[in-house]
C-alpha cells in the first residue's frame, strides 16, 4: 500500500454510538440520567420522540423506543481508577442493583430495564 493510499484511508473520523433498544425510552432515560447519572445530550421530537441520547464524559449512548425490537445489547465500559471509585459510589447512592462477574477478566455488571448490560471492568 502506498503512502497516499494510507493518508487517504485516514482522513475520515467514524464517530460511533450505541444503539440500545428500550421498551419504554422515558423509562430508560430516567434510568440512565437519574440512578447512573448521564446527561441527556438531545431527545428527538421536543422530548415527545422515540429516540434520545444520554452521555456521560465521554461515553455517549442512543437510546431507540422499538416494539418490534427486543434483543438485549451489551456495553463494555472502561473507567479509571477514579472513575470506577466514582461508578462504586454512584450505585451505592442511588440502590442501582449490579453484580461482580468474570468476563475475561472481573467485571462490574449493571443491567438496565430493557435487560442490556453494561460491563465495566475492575482492572485498567
Amino acid at each position: 500500500m502506498t503512502e497516499q493510499a494510507v493518508r487517504s484511508q485516514t482522513v475520515h473520523r467514524w464517530y460511533t454510538r450505541p444503539v440500545l433498544f428500550v421498551g419504554d425510552v422515558n423509562r430508560a432515560l430516567r434510568f440512565y440520567v437519574d440512578m447512573l447519572g448521564f446527561e441527556k445530550s438531545w431527545h428527538e421530537g421536543d422530548g415527545a420522540g422515540k429516540v434520545c441520547q444520554v452521555n456521560h464524559g465521554e461515553c455517549e449512548i442512543i437510546l431507540c423506543e422499538d416494539a418490534t425490537r427486543s434483543d438485549k445489547g451489551r456495553l463494555f465500559i472502561e473507567l479509571t481508577a477514579d472513575g470506577l471509585a466514582d461508578l462504586r459510589r454512584e450505585l451505592a447512592e442511588h440502590s442501582v442493583p449490579s453484580k461482580e462477574r468474570w468476563w475475561g477478566n472481573d467485571t462490574i455488571q449493571i443491567d438496565d430495564p430493557d435487560g442490556n448490560e453494561l460491563f465495566f471492568p475492575l482492572s485498567e
